[in-house]
């Protein structure tokens, strides 16, 4: 009896592991188009937040090392938790209502979270989305004119390195940490492979790079509901997996962007019915979300909402939380997207 239970379970578990992947590969496929979104001019891959420990610590690294700016920093000591927002130089900046910065009417603004307390608390750590069970963010990216002249100048300034240009195969790219241990890397955008090259224009924030189950799914979803474009694909068939690029800006080149998005899949992930990746804000928490920016993001939430009813979730649905004027709108893999209208005041 023993054989024949045993072998009563394994087909028990192979066809539940059927029947799962079957209702995951019959799930929502993005397939519906956005107008408002594909038609609205100023979309805009707004900021990307990263929850910190220590705000005085983090700040100063991100301005002593790389030369942003503070442009800037909301308290909400209601809901104990600040914001600062960071950027590097930039001419001809809009101002809101308040005669602020508007954070959210540009691109390549990196908002950094901190939640009171969490300096003091000699426990905590964020998750920096590259350390296993708890992958799922994996890096922010600057690019810059020289990078040899880079890396060497943040060596010199005693920056941390999880990758230098010398280590391992490719010699074109280098990873720093931050103090969080979050993963920023370094590219040039100028490229031997380009026939442009551009000045020296100093530091770019480039992309956020999220690693995704499905890349179909994900590639609809942020093409047909978010109105992005894909700029780029680069596979890399000894390794076994894909990177995604899209962007609001198809017509510009990649590397010398702001406000891109990449998504990495490694293959075989979408077959798997058990696989999940980390969204950075179930415990431990680390990465927060990715924000989009418009003049008109009522109208965009309305139709998404419209059209695909229940087959996407929202984190906030626009206007209805504690904060106003923004909704938070989950992609296939749970990952949260801010929606902001420019000038938004908070």
């Amino acid at each position: 009896m023993k054989p024949l239970l045993r072998q009563i379970s394994l087909t028990t578990n192979r066809l539940t592991r059927f029947y799962s992947y079957r209702m995951s590969s019959e799930s929502p496929s993005y397939t519906k188009k956005i107008q408002s979104a594909l038609s609205d001019a100023s979309l805009k891959l707004n900021h990307t937040c990263l929850r910190i420990k220590d705000p005085q610590r983090s700040v100063d690294f991100y301005k002593s090392k790389f030369g942003m700016e503070l442009l800037g920093h909301k308290k909400f000591p209601e809901m104990k938790f600040d914001l600062y927002f960071l950027s590097f130089p930039k001419s001809d900046l809009k101002h809101n209502k308040e005669g602020e910065v508007d954070v959210f009417c540009e691109r390549g603004i990196l908002e950094l979270t901190h939640n009171y307390g969490s300096e003091s608390d000699p426990e905590f750590k964020v998750n920096n989305g590259n350390e296993e069970p708890y992958r799922g963010f994996g890096h922010i990216c600057f690019s810059v004119a020289d990078i040899e002249k880079t890396c060497a100048d943040l060596e010199a300034k005693d920056v941390a390195f999880k990758k230098k240009l010398t280590d391992g195969r490719q010699k074109n790219i280098a990873f720093a940490l931050d103090p969080d241990g979050y993963w920023i890397e370094l590219v040039a955008y100028n490229r031997p492979d380009q026939a442009t090259t551009h000045s020296d224009v100093g530091y770019r924030f480039n992309h956020t790079m999220i690693r995704v189950k499905d890349a179909q799914k994900s590639l609809h979803f942020y093409q047909n509901v978010l109105g992005m474009k894909l700029l780029d694909v680069s596979k890399h068939e000894n390794a076994k997996f894909t990177l995604y690029f899209l962007s609001y800006k198809p017509d510009e080149p990649r590397w010398s962007q702001e406000g891109v998005l990449e998504l990495t899949h490694n293959w075989g992930t979408e077959s798997d019915p058990e696989f999940k990746y980390h969204n950075g804000n179930e415990k431990p928490q680390g990465y927060g979300h990715v924000c989009i920016s418009c003049e008109d993001p009522e109208t965009l939430c309305k139709e998404i909402e419209t059209q695909y009813g229940d087959q996407i979730a929202w984190g906030v649905k626009y206007n209805q939380g504690k904060m106003k004027n923004l909704a938070f709108i989950k992609d296939p893999d749970g990952y949260a997207i801010e929606v902001v209208p420019h000038g938004l005041c908070c």
